[in-house]
Order: structure tokens, then sequence, then C-alpha cells
């Protein structure tokens, strides 16, 4: 079964308290994007994991697809299986390419195999794999909180704008990010601020993470301005960094890829949802 895991980018992200249990509560609305991974399971007579693409730092065991299927394994009986995933989403960059691949991973071994897994239990299932992952199971706009795997579906469309998508190459750790935060109760929820026209969002929408990472990564500084420079709405850090996204109106043309250095990974698309 061949499947195509999506990105997601942060429309603001307020770092509110730190939790007893290590963790940050947060809350940030999480936005699907149409930059994919593709991944494809298929039964097989050995456990195989192949990765190709884009390179990612560790041991096949650590990957979310092979922890995704050893979950699925312990609640219920599969088959060996053969996956491939070839990474197209920077890896390290705030876009929850892990986690997608992850979900996608328990999707497609639900259909494959007919297990009638219910959205509510794979929501309970991908909690265990990353913040990030319930989100990618109905993959919709969705206000997230607690430590991110509370999920609130919103009603927002940005379907018809155009995004610039840009990653420096720099990997920052989410421990590192969040070793740089001091958490502050914001003066207004972020699902009120979302209501506001998007030409306001540049004022009112805050990325806790991008002033103090901006302030240790000096390459990251001026990103957003570059966007906001050709006209975007608003543009900011996504997630932890350290990709940043630019939304706007009107397409910005085929020059993009000049705005930044040569070797940053740029990507323009058009959203569909």
């Amino acid at each position: 079964m061949l499947s195509f895991p999506n990105a997601k980018i942060n429309l603001g992200l307020q770092i509110k308290s730190k939790r007893d249990d290590g963790y940050h509560e947060i809350e940030t609305c999480l936005y699907p994007i149409p930059l994919n991974d593709i991944l494809e399971i298929v039964p097989s007579n050995e456990n195989n994991l192949m990765v190709t693409g884009n390179a990612i730092d560790g041991k096949p065991e650590e990957n979310l697809c092979y922890k995704a299927i050893r979950l699925l394994a312990e609640n219920y009986k599969i088959p060996n299986l053969q996956v491939h995933l070839h990474k197209l989403i920077p890896h390290g960059a705030g876009l929850g390419g892990g986690s997608s691949d992850a979900v996608h991973t328990l999707q497609s071994i639900n259909k494959i195999l007919n297990l009638n897994i219910s959205e509510n239990e794979l929501v309970n299932l991908s909690s265990y794999l990353g913040s990030d992952c319930p989100f990618f199971v109905k993959n919709k706009p969705s206000i997230a909180r607690g430590r991110g795997e509370k999920i609130e579906t919103l009603e927002l469309s940005l379907k018809g704008d155009y995004l610039i998508l840009v990653f420096p190459k720099l990997f920052i750790s989410s421990s590192i990010a969040y070793s740089l935060i001091s958490p502050k109760s914001p003066n207004q929820n972020l699902k009120t601020l979302l209501k506001e026209s998007k030409t306001e969002w540049k004022y009112l929408l805050q990325n806790d993470f991008q002033d103090v990472l901006e302030k240790k990564y000096a390459q990251l500084s001026g990103l957003s301005q570059v966007m906001y420079d050709h006209n975007a709405y608003y543009a900011a850090m996504s997630g932890s960094g350290s990709s940043y996204f630019g939304l706007f109106n009107q397409d910005p043309g085929d020059d993009f890829k000049t705005w930044f250095k040569k070797d940053y990974f740029v990507f323009k698309a058009r959203l569909n949802t």
C-alpha cells in the first residue's frame, strides 16, 4: 500500500508552563501542508525498513515507522512487513515529518490487514509515539494543547493561498529549543487570535521559540523578513525550528529560490486545505 505522509506548519506556538512530567504545556495551531514523504508497506517474509531520500540520523529501530509497527504488534497479531520510506520532508525542521510517517504507518497497516482500529483508538495509539502524532490522524487544521496531544479540529481554511517554505539545513533538537524557553501565560488564547483577519496575524501570532532561537543561531535571523519583503501576509518559524514559512494571498512568482542562500531547501505550494 502506498501513502503520502504530509508535513505541517504551526500558526502561532505558545509555551505556557512547565509540567511536572517534564513536558511543557503548549497551545498551537497545526496546519497540514502539501509537502509529502512517500511510504510503501506490503506483507513480506521478514520485517524490513528501508529509508531512501533525505538522510535520517539514528538506528532503524529508532525510526518512528519502526516504533509504530512495534506498537501495533504489542496490541494486534500482525505478519512481517516490508516498509520503504522515501524522505522528502526535511528532518529535524519543525515540520512533523517523522510523526506523519508514523501515523500513516498505523493507518496503512490498519487498512492492509483489516484490523478495524477506530479513529479514536488510532489517536490513542499515536499519542505513545509523539506529541504531534495525534494531529495527523485526522490531518485537519487543529488547535493542539497539553503537550500537543489534545487536538481540537478548527474551522480554518487557507485553501488557494500560497506557501513558501525554507529550511536552512540547521538541525535544532526539541530538547535544546525547550531549554532556552521561559514559559509565560499569554494574554489571549490562540483560537481567538486566529479569528482575526489574516492581515493582522503578523502582529498577533507569535512562535515563542522564534526570538530565542534567532538569538542563538545567526542564520535564522531575517528569514521571516525576507518573506514579508516579498508580500507575505504572515511569516514565522514552524515548530521548534529551524524551518520558516511565508503565506501569500497571490503567487509570489518563480524566483523564490533566489531569496535565500543556494544551499537552503526551498519549497513552494498552493494550499489545498
